[in-house]
């Protein structure tokens, strides 16, 4: 089968990051042609006028609608798309010159109907930006579940850089309305379609993550949210894994009553870890600033998702809520 390329990318209010976006595709290492859908989502500041200054160079095809969310933002454009295969991007992200030939590659090697690669800090990238993608990526925090080479079969793609072929995208429907947590909704389905999901190496993008810190613990909130109703949906797919942010909670809070009721040695095995993250994000990002801030960046992570867990896990699992009532700004109608 001969692959051809479009690439999906919804965007809401955020010009400045489609120019940046389409600026990297103007550097892609890449001889065949292959398309770009823009999907602009209801935005009241378009994206039109730059997507008209690259369409002389780029083959873009640019479509405004009322506001549904990414998922159907990303249904959207997959319908009206002229390629047989998608590669799914947020519009924060930028391409490596070789990020398509990378995709490529591998397609053309082995044959997958869906994979996900992973995200990496640009070195323009702001300290808080490399920070927060630290926290996001790194094995010693998430466990490589956002993309590392052990997680070659079987992966649950993220939306900001995720490949489908047109053919599974029929079969499943594509996304579904919950936000966020329809990229691993819609990777489990694309499973159960009888299909494979693949992580690709080298095909990584360039996630800006334009975010500050408050924004980043509502976000991390929500994931916490997401999971366990992704976990009733697909109860195969949940892992004790998910549970660490919640365990990574319960041990600080023992640390800290254990070092006053008993001993400061309880909050040994917690300096270690923290140690540990320092000096690994400082040597990653060349930068102790950085592995200072990632510090910060972990709590955030693990307490906003892990007692986000905690709450959906009790509410849904034990309580039998329905997820759509009790957590409505989870769906998009």
């Amino acid at each position: 089968m001969q692959i051809k390329y479009s690439f999906i990318i919804p965007v809401f209010n955020r010009p400045q990051e489609v120019r940046e976006l389409l600026e990297s595709f103007m550097h892609l290492d890449f001889d065949k042609e292959y398309e770009i859908v823009i999907v602009e989502d209801g935005s009241t500041e378009p994206a039109s006028d730059i997507v008209d200054q690259f369409s002389k160079n780029l083959k873009i095809s640019y479509y405004f609608k009322a506001n549904s969310g990414p998922g159907n933002s990303r249904n959207y454009g997959m319908e009206r798309a002229k390629g047989n295969y998608f590669i799914i991007l947020d519009s924060d992200c930028l391409l490596p010159p070789h990020y398509l030939n990378a995709v490529d590659d591998f397609l053309q090697r082995k044959f997958y109907h869906c994979f996900g690669g992973a995200d990496a800090a640009h070195q323009s990238f702001t300290p808080l930006q490399k920070a927060i993608n630290y926290a996001m990526t790194s094995f010693l925090t998430t466990g490589g579940i956002r993309g590392s080479k052990k997680s070659v079969t079987n992966f649950e793609p993220r939306s900001f850089n995720m490949g489908i072929s047109k053919e599974a995208f029929l079969k499943t429907g594509g996304y579904s309305k919950i936000h966020p947590g329809e990229d691993p909704d819609l990777s489990q389905r694309i499973l159960k379609a009888g299909y494979q999901t693949t992580f690709l190496p080298n095909a990584f993008v360039y996630h800006k993550r334009r975010i500050s810190w408050e924004k980043f613990y509502l976000q991390v909130k929500k994931f916490g949210l997401v999971r366990p109703i992704l976990n009733r949906w697909h109860p195969s797919a949940s892992k004790i894994t998910f549970w660490f942010p919640t365990f990574f909670v319960v041990f600080v809070l023992l640390s800290l009553v254990f070092s006053i009721v008993f001993s400061s040695l309880f909050l040994i095995p917690l300096g270690f870890y923290l140690l540990v993250l320092l000096i690994d994000s400082s040597l990653r990002n060349n930068s102790f600033y950085i592995g200072v801030l990632s510090i910060g960046a972990v709590f955030i992570q693990f307490f906003g998702y892990g007692m986000a867990f905690a709450k959906a896990t009790f509410f849904i699992n034990f309580l039998k809520k329905d997820p759509q009532k009790q957590f409505p700004f989870l769906f998009f109608k």
